[in-house]
């Protein structure tokens, strides 16, 4: 295993913007760093959406169960009437 340092990757912005304000304050009221605080967003904002993804999913495949299973069942009398 290896690691490579970026250097110019880190580096100090300065901003005015009142979000990375707003940011930087909450951040230090959780008692984080403002790196971990913004990891901990982005963390939140992927697992958020792909958990209601899958809990969407979980509930139409269960909602449309009766629908697939005659599908199923069409495809296999076909295949049935076919063979014979």
């Amino acid at each position: 295993m290896f690691a490579y340092k970026n250097p110019a990757s880190h580096r100090t912005v300065d901003s005015d913007d009142p979000i990375a304000e707003l940011a930087k304050k909450r951040a230090a009221d959780l008692g984080v760093s403002i790196r971990d605080y913004l990891a901990r967003l982005v963390q939140d904002d992927v697992s958020g959406p792909r958990a209601r993804a899958v809990g969407a999913a979980a509930r139409f495949l269960v909602d449309h169960q009766a629908v697939f299973d005659e599908a199923e069942e069409a495809q296999q009398a076909h295949r049935r009437a076919r063979a014979a």
